[in-house]
């Protein structure tokens, strides 16, 4: 049987290689605690999932959705944009709903992108960039996010050939895997170097609402012109823990979003309507829903920083998004750190090079497990010893 040359060229997906290898461990008897995944623990508020119930005993809702959603959908994130970050959208133009916003920043490249056409993207960065960059036929330019930049991407490095070239730049602040945020200065500088080079904007956002300091993040969208060039991906996912119903949206520049509506009509059905039901109530709830879930985050972010630090590893608390970015031990790859902590401590994390060259000498920590399971897995954790060094002492 042959399959397509595009589908070989692409690498497993990073999680599926995880969950396989975690599950080997667990058949073989051993418990794996596993920090790799970015999936909430906590469940969806019940007043979503009331009106996911209730949703669906509507008969109206047991149909064929429209590809753009329920007006009303529509017009709940406009408001939410509005009250959040001061945007005005326009609900019939300038929004569609997406069936989790992964499925949408896949689907972008088929309208953005030609063949031999160059997307701009991070790295490190979630895979999916450049993976639907690949999918349509283009190119991705790696930027790299160093920590000497702030894990920001260096416009003024990136040579003059690729600039020309490049047709879509993707950016995600808050960042995954990094934990980096961006303020409006950068906004504003990047939507300046992307009019000036007639590039497109796609800003994957889904932890906006995941910060623990009193500067809350910003949408592009905030920056001036942004929506001339840009279109922002963002997720009920992570603020209201709804990863399992699959909901997000996209927004900004109304060419762009006609563009994604006319090619996900082409190829799927649109999002069940008690879910976009169940997403209209989440979005017309009290703030209080998510600060609650943040103050669990941040505690969680304190108890990993400080056990990573007792055992060596150099980490900067995060201010935003759901992930740890650690630096590895003097003389360990990031994928050597990994086994190192699935051998002795039966304790999984992400490697860094599953984001790219650039994340090599860091492993991602996540946020989304459950108490219990971080308390046992840092105590499991505090007991690591660096094989490389045998008689280094801890730092405490």
């Amino acid at each position: 049987m042959k399959l397509s040359k595009r589908l070989s060229s692409l690498p497993p997906y990073l999680f599926v290689e995880i969950n396989r290898k975690i599950a080997q461990k667990r058949a073989a008897g051993e418990e794996v605690i596993s920090f790799a995944i970015g999936d909430p623990d906590m469940p969806t508020p019940s007043p979503v999932i009331e009106s996911l119930c209730q949703a669906s005993q509507e008969t109206q809702n047991h149909r064929y959705p429209e590809t753009s959603g329920l007006p009303e959908l529509r017009q709940a994130i406009t408001r939410w944009y509005s009250e959040r970050f001061g945007v005005k959208l326009d609900s019939e133009n300038e929004v569609v709903p997406l069936i989790g916003s992964k499925e949408g920043i896949g689907h972008i490249a088929f309208c953005l992108i030609d063949a031999e056409d160059v997307a701009l993207v991070p790295d490190p960065a979630y895979p999916v960039y450049a993976i639907g960059t690949t999918l349509a036929g283009g190119k991705p330019y790696y930027m790299p996010l160093l920590e000497k930049n702030q894990f920001l991407p260096d416009f003024d490095s990136i040579p003059d050939d690729i600039v020309k070239k490049a047709r879509v730049m993707w950016l995600n602040y808050p960042n995954n895997p990094t934990g980096a945020t961006a303020g409006l200065d950068f906004f504003n500088r990047a939507v300046d170097f992307a009019i000036q080079n007639d590039i497109i904007i796609c800003h994957d956002n889904p932890y906006s609402e995941v910060y623990f300091s009193n500067n809350r993040p910003h949408s592009l969208l905030e920056a001036n012109r942004a929506k001339e060039i840009s279109i922002e991906f963002h997720s009920l996912s992570k603020t209201y823990n709804m990863t399992g119903w699959r909901i997000g949206m996209a927004v900004g520049n109304s060419e762009l979003v006609k563009a994604l509506t006319t090619l996900k009509s082409n190829l799927d059905s649109g999002i069940p309507q008690a879910i976009q039901k169940a997403a209209i109530t989440a979005l017309q709830s009290s703030p209080e829903t998510i600060k609650t879930t943040m103050e669990v985050y941040k505690k969680r972010r304190d108890l990993i920083c400080e056990v990573l630090s007792d055992i060596g590893l150099e980490v900067t608390p995060p201010e935003g998004g759901l992930y740890i970015w650690a630096k590895v031990p003097q003389g360990y790859t990031s994928v050597e750190f990994t086994s190192s902590l699935l051998d002795q401590c039966s304790v999984a994390v992400t490697p860094g090079t599953g984001y790219g060259k650039y994340g090599e000498g860091y492993v991602r920590f996540s946020l989304t497990i459950h108490d219990a399971l971080l308390i046992k897995g840092l105590s499991r954790l505090g007991s690591w010893k660096d094989d490389k060094h045998p008689f280094k002492t801890k730092l405490r």
